[in-house]
């Protein structure tokens, strides 16, 4: 689509995410700000803005897509817990926000902020999490 910031992959979008690695039926991405140590999104390969809107195939095989990262996060990071957020108000694609919680970590016990704006790493520090991350997958 177009206005799309996961079809178009822009300049902005590459400001917000870095990839991760293509899965099944969706494509995963780390955030650059990391205030949840280890957030990464996953995108939906094809523009499609809510779940209801796939089949059952396609449901579960993205479904999987998020477990499996959520998993490989889970073992590179260890969280206490992971949200997941399947949001599209104003970023109209389907994608699910999965978000490590940590007991002393902020909004643990709450819900997480969309864009914290509050911490972003050297850059050298990003491949590091990428691969634990990939390792898990």
């Amino acid at each position: 689509m177009e206005n799309c910031l996961y079809c178009q992959r822009n300049e902005t979008f590459h400001h917000l995410m870095l990839p991760i690695a293509g899965l099944e039926v969706s494509s995963a991405f780390l955030f650059k700000e990391q205030t949840y140590h280890g957030r990464c999104v996953v995108a939906y390969k094809d523009h499609n803005i809510e779940l209801y809107q796939l089949n059952d195939d396609q449901l579960l095989s993205f479904m999987k897509d998020v477990q499996k990262v959520a998993n490989a996060i889970q073992k590179a990071f260890n969280p206490a817990k992971i949200n997941l957020g399947f949001y599209s108000d104003k970023l109209k694609h389907l994608h699910a926000h999965i978000v490590p919680k940590y007991v002393d970590g902020p909004d643990y016990g709450g819900v997480f902020v969309m864009n914290p704006q509050a911490i972003y790493l050297p850059d050298e520090q990003y491949p590091a999490m990428i691969s634990a991350i990939k390792a898990g997958l």
